[in-house]
């Protein structure tokens, strides 16, 4: 089973290739996610235990999607401190230093980095936007966030509730190679031309389409 499902992902990799985009991103959080975290992986096979077995579908996807388009067209977005719908685990620096330290070795098996690794700042909950995840914890996310992106070999990408001012802070002070937008860009298709112009902008509230006032309309002027 498991190894059809790895399929799936390179399938997928090549049919968007083949469509026309210039390269994917494996969302290493949902399904995988249930293997990489303690709190939800209960298996007792190759695959559960460990962290080197937790890691193991991860790995596997990605060497096999890399080798159907080439690393270079892949990216990777893991969230090793989400808990979302009781995907936690009890160490998750560990965690995601032991997956990056394995993207790592497999960017010297294949000789090639990949794209990028996207982390998701621990601070984003998929119902609830905080200044922390939990009180009092900001200076443990930048410990994680910091010992994660001098640790990956690669270009490092953060994302989870950034505004136009603190995304470019961060790139400012080296805590990351790139930031990403979701909610923004979702709710504004002309972000990047906001952010240039230094314009306002509405912060989405977390999973509430019901505030329009939020969204870009086709009535509204585009900058």
């Amino acid at each position: 089973m498991i190894p059809e499902i790895v399929g799936h992902y390179r399938q997928a990799a090549i049919n968007a290739t083949q469509a026309g985009f210039d390269g994917i991103e494996i969302h290493g959080t949902h399904l995988i996610d249930q293997f990489h975290k303690d709190g939800i992986n209960d298996r007792t096979d190759g695959y559960g235990g460990p962290l080197s077995n937790r890691c193991r579908f991860l790995l596997e996807v990605t060497r096999a999607v890399s080798s159907a388009i080439g690393p270079g067209r892949v990216g990777v977005r893991v969230s090793p401190a989400i808990d979302h719908l009781d995907a936690h685990d009890s160490n998750p620096f560990d965690l995601g230093s032991s997956v990056i330290g394995r993207l790592n070795a497999l960017h010297r098996e294949l000789t090639e980095s990949l794209a990028y690794l996207h982390v998701t700042q621990p601070r984003y909950h998929a119902f609830v936007q905080t200044e922390s995840a939990k009180s009092g914890s900001e200076a443990e996310e930048a410990r994680m966030m910091r010992g994660w992106r001098d640790t990956y070999e690669g270009t490092f990408m953060c994302s989870g509730g950034y505004t136009g001012e603190l995304g470019t802070e961060v790139v400012a002070n080296g805590d990351t190679d790139l930031v990403s937008f979701g909610r923004l860009l979702i709710s504004k298709p002309d972000l990047t031309h906001r952010l240039k112009a230094d314009a306002e902008l509405t912060r989405v509230p977390p999973c509430d389409p019901t505030l329009p006032s939020a969204f870009h309309r086709p009535s509204d002027e585009p900058m």
